[in-house]
C-alpha cells in the first residue's frame, strides 16, 4: 500500500489518537443516556421525561456514530500499520 509523501507513520499516529479520544466523546454520551434510562430519584422540579422515540432514536444515532468512529480509526491503524511495514523495509 503505497502512501502519500505527506503521510508519515507520526501523522497516522497522531491521527490513531485523536480517533481514540472520539470514542471517548461517544462514551460520554453513551452515559448521558444511560442515566436518562435508569430511574433516579430527582428533587428537582424540572423533572425531564423523554419518550421510547426519542431515547431510541438518540440511541440509534450514538450507535451509528461509534461505528462511524470506529471505522474510522481501523482505516487510520491500517493506514499506521502499512507506513511503519514501509519504513521498516525501506
Amino acid at each position: 500500500m503505497a502512501l502519500a509523501p505527506s503521510v508519515t507513520a507520526e501523522s497516522l499516529a497522531l491521527q490513531a489518537c485523536d480517533d481514540l479520544d472520539s470514542f471517548h466523546t461517544v462514551r460520554r454520551a453513551y452515559a448521558c443516556v444511560e442515566k436518562l434510562i435508569v430511574p433516579q430519584h430527582v428533587n428537582d422540579t424540572d423533572d425531564v421525561y423523554p419518550t421510547r422515540t426519542e431515547l431510541g432514536a438518540l440511541v440509534r444515532l450514538v450507535n451509528e456514530e461509534l461505528q462511524r468512529r470506529i471505522e474510522t480509526a481501523e482505516a487510520t491503524l491500517q493506514s499506521l500499520r502499512a507506513a511503519v511495514g514501509d519504513a521498516q523495509r525501506g
